[in-house]
């Protein structure tokens, strides 16, 4: 799969904690999905460009 999640990133937004090494791979499956689904949405509706209402 796509590296979508950079893992410096994440350590950008999460300060006072430690970020788990997995967290970056487990984001970037669920992100993954998420945009499938919005691919799968705007074909659907016989675009042939995602939108954010495809979120």
């Amino acid at each position: 799969m796509v590296e979508i999640v950079i893992k410096s990133k994440i350590k950008e937004v999460i300060k006072e904690l430690r970020v788990s090494a997995n967290l970056a791979e487990t984001l970037n499956k669920k992100v993954g999905e998420i945009l499938k689904k919005a691919e799968e949405r705007a074909k659907a509706n016989h675009r042939t460009t995602v939108m954010p209402q495809d979120l």
